[in-house]
């Protein structure tokens, strides 16, 4: 059946950092419309089941009443955990429910969580978060319409995706266990002693990172990089920086926008490019932060291993897979068959 997932995250673009920087706000009236215009432009484009997971704000609920249109609307039954869980358990039962494509609404972090549960998930990431480096802006309507096509056939996925590159990491622990994470973007090391916490980056603190891209025209750690060594997404490369607090009076100072509106000075003693599979070795204690968010502490005798590899979502290009599709005829109506 050709199944289109979409993945909400309710709480994206709405957390406390848009009370330190100029960030804007993505209301739950936006994600409502969002949702309908995606849902309206798939069944159009001919999918016949849309999967999705009830939220506490029912997001999806309100978006999904009144449709009348020739599609199946599935609710998933999970439990809410009110974290990132709730969009990784939510990838991976879309994936066990055969959907042929996803749609997220959420920002890098939403993003990452996705992959978590689905790692190399065919999807539309649609930005509603606080600092987007990896989702973009495209008409909802058009995104569902490429969500469509994708999910009848009509458009071959391989021809009209790129896999991500993404940040693999593993954490190796004293008594020899490894656990393994990821980032779509980036990945720092921190002197930060807080874990979850929302607060802006400070640069004394910040001591290295691998980045999949860099892109100046981001925000964020992305854009940081791409000032100094830019890498774009199509690139057999990555890039590592190594951070120095401007403190210390390090050689080489850079200003970037780390958050929307919010520009600091940041010290650097290294920037390369970085090939794929070469490690970056980091060593605890320090806090690792995925995607700009604190995620994770190395404790003492612990370390990290950062790769950059071509392992993760099949990102869809919107607009080259609805030009695949007016050029095979997908938006035509045949007359006699439709009754028209």
């Amino acid at each position: 059946m050709s199944a289109v997932g979409i993945l909400v995250n309710p709480r994206s673009g709405s957390d406390v950092r848009r009370l330190l920087t100029s960030a804007g706000a993505s209301t739950i009236e936006d994600k409502v419309s969002i949702l309908r215009r995606i849902i309206h432009g798939a069944a159009e484009a001919g999918a016949e089941h849309l999967v999705l997971t009830r939220d506490p704000f029912s997001i999806t609920r309100r978006a999904t009443e009144n449709l009348q249109l020739p599609i199946e609307v599935e609710m998933l039954g999970l439990p809410l955990h009110h974290t990132e869980r709730d969009s990784v358990d939510a990838a991976a039962a879309m994936r066990g429910a055969g959907c042929r494509v996803l749609v997220s609404l959420g920002g890098d972090g939403t993003n990452r969580a996705l992959a978590l549960g689905w790692p190399d998930a065919p999807l539309i990431p649609l930005s509603t978060g606080t600092n987007n480096a990896f989702p973009f802006h495209v008409e909802p309507t058009v995104a569902g319409v490429a969500a469509g096509l994708i999910a009848t056939g009509a458009v071959d996925l391989p021809s009209h995706s790129q896999q991500a590159k993404v940040v693999a990491v593993e954490v190796h622990g004293v008594d020899g266990e490894c656990e393994t994470d990821l980032a779509l973007i980036d990945a720092i090391a921190v002197n930060d002693p807080y874990v979850g916490s929302l607060e802006l980056f400070d640069p004394e603190t910040m001591m290295v990172g691998v980045f999949t891209r860099a892109e100046p025209s981001a925000i964020g750690f992305s854009g940081l990089a791409g000032t100094v060594l830019p890498c774009t997404p199509d690139e057999e490369r990555g890039v590592v920086l190594e951070f120095t607090p401007p403190s210390q009076n390090p050689a080489r100072l850079v200003r970037a926008a780390l958050a929307p509106g919010w520009f600091t000075t940041v010290g650097l003693a290294r920037s390369e490019h970085l090939e794929l599979d070469v490690p970056v070795e980091v060593a605890g204690p320090c806090l690792l932060a995925f995607d700009g968010e604190r995620s994770r502490r190395l404790h003492p005798g612990q370390t990290a291993s950062l790769r950059v590899v071509r392992s993760g979502p099949r990102v869809i290009d919107v607009g080259e897979a609805v030009q695949a599709g007016a050029r095979t005829g997908a938006f035509e109506i045949r007359v006699g068959e439709s009754g028209a």
